[in-house]
């Protein structure tokens, strides 16, 4: 079993004994996902892995599972998938959370290799992902009121030959002609061995994770069992979890957050899972009962994005006991300082920061949850991983390590790295001879922690959501009166970002905003892409080689986001807003008042925290 224990991880110092006194191979003897759960199901066999809530109600009598039915249940769904697609099978999902989403993960990456799949998408999208990974069989939540998944896994097995269909309902649902039930195939399978042979392990493809939005070629980044065996051992390390833990999981198992830090690391410290419904923090009741089942069932870690905690914050704790709290954490997108700052006033407690990506096998560093917290920072790599932040020369190639302080391109090496996307035509600028280009900027203090200062990829993080600029460009000059668009992230103090796209029309052109907005909508399948504001411009700024510019245009759009806070939200009509790229975060942001609202200063200083840039009030 892996060797989490020879001391908490708080500091550096922590991190640099914990690598120098037993190797990587001996603190992490398994060589495949299945050897995780045979291991915790020997040393947890009826401790709870899962508390199953479906509703939140106050009067719900949870459906929970122990270790050794964990892993009977996983051993059942590979001998399903094996039986059903033959040697080494792909088996897709389309599942919200469930004990089925963690069963069918892990039993499709034993007997072959999972998909998951972002049941928000539409079926074209979903269909090109299922294609382009080979995966045979999808798996796929039935009719439901509320979800339209089952009606796109009808038409996805309309589209693609051969694609066997398996159905996750309540027992008792009738039939349905050439879908096989997953309940009742699952019964009949036997759940105390493999009937394939070995599992899958090692350098054996484990999953392909779709990642940079639908674009129109699909991005499916390759794990290995040795990727997320070696991201998830550090996950449990730098969180420091306990087998007396009780995790709060809020993270859809499309993602690797949820699948990884919030699932598998948890899973090898034997920690118990409260899945907070099957929509986690989507669904507005577990919102607004937070507090009281934190506090009914114990929880001494919690978390979620950032929007999802800020979201939580603003509901009052009331008289439940939330005692057993010792940490939390948060992930995908960076965390407004106000929302680390209000945690901590209600909780007692430091919410710290993970640095995550899909090509990392779902971690790069961690704010380690034992220790004293770094506000802004997230964190030291992974133990026996290595993050460099690099100069960048004028050819775009990587130079010399910066300074202290000194923002440049972050870089990872270590075993958890993916081997490269599934078209190896993808690769080239991410994956180099075994080093990740991550796609940010940062720095490092003087004690080696991380901070994140930017991204010199232009992806806009919308709660979490990544979405590609280029997806809503391409959709916009396919409007008759549009020559340019130019996709950029609008600072926003709940999402993080909120895409707004500026474009540039043709020569005599006449286009309302209301035609914009509709063309955008019926062009971009994912809605969180739908740009909040389309801003015609005279000229869109260009490099001299003609590139579109888009720092200046993030200044824009946080100036007039800002502008709108200062003048009409909180009323100051004189105050004056300068917006900068560049700083610790990315953008500087200098919001100058008149003398008369001197008294003002705090005011929006507080309502400028909730940002990410980098901010100062001042009186001109």
């Amino acid at each position: 079993m892996a060797v989490l224990n020879g001391g908490t991880i708080r500091t550096r110092g922590d991190l640099e004994r914990f690598e120098t006194e037993m190797t990587l191979d001996q603190r992490l003897p398994e060589r495949s996902i299945l050897d995780v759960f045979i291991a915790s199901a020997a040393q947890h066999p009826t401790s709870t892995a899962i508390t199953m809530l479906m509703t939140g109600a106050a009067d719900e009598q949870p459906r929970r599972i122990d270790y050794s039915q964990m892993l009977g249940m996983i051993r059942g769904a590979a001998n399903l998938f094996s039986t059903l697609g033959g040697p080494a099978p792909g088996v897709a999902y389309m599942l919200p959370s469930l004990i089925e989403t963690y069963t069918t993960l892990w039993g499709a990456e034993t007997a072959g290799y999972a998909v998951p799949i972002n049941f928000l998408l539409q079926p074209d999208s979903i269909g090109e992902l299922i294609k382009a990974s080979g995966a045979k069989i999808l798996v796929a939540l039935g009719p439901h009121p509320q979800l339209d998944i089952w009606e796109k896994a009808q038409k996805l097995r309309d589209q693609i030959p051969g694609l066997i269909l398996v159905r996750v309902s309540p027992p008792g649902t009738p039939p349905d002609e050439g879908v096989i039930d997953f309940g009742s195939a699952l019964a009949e399978q036997p759940n105390d061995h493999l009937i394939f042979g070995d599992p899958r392990g090692g350098d054996d493809i484990a999953a392909y994770f779709h990642t940079g939005g639908t674009t129109g070629v699909p991005k499916l980044v390759a794990h290995t069992h040795r990727s997320q065996l070696v991201s998830a051992f550090g996950g449990a390390a730098m969180c420091g979890y306990r087998s007396d833990d009780v995790m709060t999981a809020t993270l859809p198992l499309f993602h690797v957050a949820g699948t990884i830090v919030a699932g598998l690391s948890a899973f090898m410290a034997g920690v118990e899972l409260v899945v907070m419904s099957p929509g986690g923090l989507r669904n507005p009741v577990i919102v607004e009962g937070f507090w009281r089942l934190v506090a009914r069932h114990k929880a001494t870690v919690v978390g979620g994005v950032p929007t999802a905690i800020s979201a939580v914050l603003q509901v009052p704790v009331g008289d439940n006991d939330i005692s057993a709290i010792r940490t939390g954490l948060t992930g995908a997108a960076l965390l407004p300082p106000a929302v680390g700052a209000h945690f901590k006033d209600v909780t007692g407690q430091h919410l710290h920061e993970i640095l995550g990506m899909t090509e990392s096998s779902g971690l790069v560093s961690i704010d380690p949850l034992s220790g004293r917290g770094a506000v802004g920072s997230v964190g030291w790599p992974l133990p026996y991983t290595q993050v460099d932040i690099l100069r960048l020369n004028e050819d775009g190639s990587f130079g010399d390590p910066c300074r202290v302080d000194e923002i440049g391109a972050i870089t990872i090496t270590g075993e958890h790295i993916s081997p490269g996307y599934r078209d190896s035509a993808h690769n080239a600028g991410v994956f180099d001879d075994g080093r990740l280009n991550s796609g940010d900027l940062g720095y490092k203090d003087e004690q080696g922690r991380i901070y994140i200062a930017g991204r010199s990829k232009d992806i806009i993080i919308r709660s979490g959501h990544n979405i590609d600029p280029a997806m809503i460009e391409n959709a916009m000059t396919t409007h008759p009166a549009v020559k340019l668009a130019a996709a950029v992230g609008m600072p926003d103090a709940y999402a993080g970002e909120l895409p707004v796209c500026f474009v540039e029309l043709l020569p005599g052109a006449d286009v309302s905003q209301e035609d914009l907005h509709q063309h955008a909508q019926s062009s971009i399948d994912e809605r969180p892409a739908w740009p909040k504001h389309i801003q015609p411009v005279d000229a869109i700024p260009l490099t001299t080689v003609g590139k579109i510019y888009k720092p200046s245009l993030r200044c824009d759009a946080a100036k007039t986001r800002i502008t709108d806070l200062v003048r009409n939200e909180l009323g100051l009509g004189n105050a004056r807003v300068d917006v900068l790229a560049g700083g610790s975060r990315g953008m500087r942001v200098t919001v100058t008042l008149s003398k008369d609202d001197r008294s003002s200063v705090e005011h929006v200083e507080t309502a400028l925290a909730t940002f990410l840039f980098e901010a100062q009030v001042q009186v001109g």
